[in-house]
């Protein structure tokens, strides 16, 4: 028979030293009886333990955000669930247990940083949003003055091209700070 137990949020700290709160759902069942009864006094609560173990090693090994791209975070949850459950898997084997599936539920941020990493994370998009813009801006003042001289519509000397770019640069940025 399948069985289904969930965590309380338990504490553990990510690859950046930020403290978090995950709750687990793990699907396990009883595989041998005799194991099970005499390997542990509390089948349920070595599952949690093992679970807890296993949480501790997985969310040690990457961050919650990442405020760069390419980098594995915990909100990958396939890839956690996946880890978590061959960990968690192969520790309650010892007593008896199959374990299905360790799937993470609820990732947060501890209450004492949650507003702190919110914030940085905001921060983190913000700056994202500018990057973006500023290399649309970039690439669109570059496409006008390759055209315009292209075409012969201008003959720019280096001082002209620079006051050209600048103002280009200006007005664009205006223009797609004040759409969006």
């Amino acid at each position: 028979r399948l069985r289904h137990w969930r965590s309380e949020p338990l504490p553990a700290v990510d690859a950046d030293g930020v403290a978090v709160r995950v709750v687990l759902h793990v699907v396990w069942r009883v595989t041998d009886t005799a194991r099970a009864a005499h390997a542990v006094d509390d089948v349920p609560r070595h599952l949690g333990e093992c679970a807890e173990a296993a949480l501790a090693r997985v969310v040690s090994r990457r961050p919650v955000d990442a405020f760069r791209p390419g980098v594995p975070t915990l909100r990958h949850t396939e890839a956690v669930a996946e880890e978590l459950t061959g960990l968690v898997a192969g520790a309650a084997a010892v007593a008896g247990l199959e374990v299905f599936a360790v799937q993470p539920v609820r990732i947060e941020y501890a209450p004492e940083v949650a507003a702190a990493m919110g914030r940085r994370r905001l921060a983190a998009l913000d700056a994202l949003h500018r990057d973006t813009l500023l290399g649309e801006v970039v690439d669109a003042v570059e496409e006008t003055v390759r055209r315009l001289t292209a075409r012969g519509l201008v003959e720019l000397d280096g001082y002209e091209r620079k006051a050209l770019v600048r103002d280009l640069t200006v007005a664009f940025c205006t223009g797609w700070t004040a759409g969006s």
